[in-house]
Parts: structure tokens; C-alpha cells; sequence
């Protein structure tokens, strides 16, 4: 077999692997064409292999799907184990570092926030799921329904996401903290980074 054989092949199976990812975070192509820019029925294509994705279309479908470009396309293997802990900015100044890279199920995020404003107004959010938080540095304040909590190095909260939540720092200093987020919650969290 030559290359461009191996390189047809993999190519050919992309949309299926795209088709499996979306119906596993259980987002429609609308919803994945206002994440990533790319519209509805390009992807409905790419997802029926019709058309062969382009650079350009498969990094944000890679960071929509919290994977690497080698998982996307199904590269071979390099036997490295190590996650790779990409940052990326998310909403308000703060930094998501994925600590798992398989899709679906429950993703670990290392966030960090930057020091905030004690006065600052909070604009909690709900959606469906269930978010972990686990303090590693700084304190974090949560506001979640009518308790406004400050949690400190050690101390974790884990709560129903259709409750009104808030994270935020104090300024005290930046704050850094490890998210268990499941499939609803990540969708919320990645588009509200985006934007």
C-alpha cells in the first residue's frame, strides 16, 4: 500500500469519526455550526464524507470537541501516555487546561482565574449537569443560588448545574482550581469561552 492509499483512507474515515463525536456530546449541527464558524450543512457533508476536511475546518472542530487534531483524524499512535495540556482562554481572562482528552463522559479542567473585584456583580448561569470544583490555590468564590461561598486551598463543592451558579476570584490574587464537568456542563462552559 503507498501513501496516498494510507492518506485516502484516513481521510475517508474522518466524517464518521466526526458524526460519532457530536452525537456523543449530544449537540445538533446548528449548535456545533455557532460554535465553530463552519456552516450547518459543510459539516452535515464532512460528517457523510461528501467533502474531505481542510486544516481550517478541523481546528475548531478539534477545540469545540476538546481534542487534538492526531484523535480527530486518528493518527497513529506515538505511545507517548502524557495528556496534552493545551490552555486555552476562556471567558473573563481565565485559562482552561483539559486534564482528559477523551470526548464524552466527564472532563477534568485545571482553571485558572485572575484576581478579581470583591464588589463584583455576579451573573450566575444554569444548565443541565452536575460541576465538581476542588480548590488548589487562592480563594474561589462561588455563588451558587442564595449562598455566596469563599472556598479556600482543600475545600471542594459539587452541586446540580440547573441551580444558579457563579465562579469568580477575589482580590485577594488569581485563583486556581480542578473542574469535574459533564457532558452538558462542558458545552456550556466551552461555548461561554468562545465567545
Amino acid at each position: 500500500m503507498d501513501v496516498s492509499d494510507s492518506l485516502d483512507r484516513t481521510l475517508d474515515a474522518v466524517g464518521p469519526r466526526l458524526l460519532r463525536l457530536r452525537q456523543r456530546r449530544d449537540i445538533t449541527l446548528k449548535q456545533l455550526a455557532d460554535d465553530t464558524g463552519i456552516s450547518a450543512s459543510t459539516l452535515s457533508r464532512l460528517e457523510q464524507g461528501l467533502r474531505r476536511p481542510t486544516l481550517e475546518q478541523l481546528l475548531p472542530l478539534a477545540r469545540v470537541y476538546g481534542v487534538t487534531l492526531d484523535e480527530l483524524v486518528d493518527a497513529p499512535p506515538t505511545g507517548d501516555p502524557r495528556v496534552n495540556m493545551r490552555p486555552f482562554q476562556g471567558w473573563g481572562g481565565s485559562t482552561f487546561v483539559p486534564l482528559t482528552r477523551r470526548p464524552g463522559g466527564i472532563q477534568a479542567y485545571k482553571i485558572v482565574l485572575p484576581a478579581g473585584r470583591d464588589d463584583a456583580v455576579p451573573e450566575p448561569r444554569t444548565h443541565e449537569g452536575f460541576d465538581w470544583a476542588y480548590v488548589l490555590n487562592g480563594t474561589l468564590r462561588l455563588v451558587l443560588g442564595e449562598h455566596d461561598l469563599l472556598l479556600t486551598p482543600g475545600e471542594a463543592a459539587e452541586f446540580d448545574c440547573r441551580t444558579p451558579h457563579w465562579f469568580g476570584a477575589t482580590s485577594a490574587g488569581p485563583v486556581e482550581y480542578l473542574s469535574l464537568i459533564g457532558k452538558q456542563g462542558e458545552r456550556a462552559h466551552l461555548r461561554a469561552a468562545a465567545r
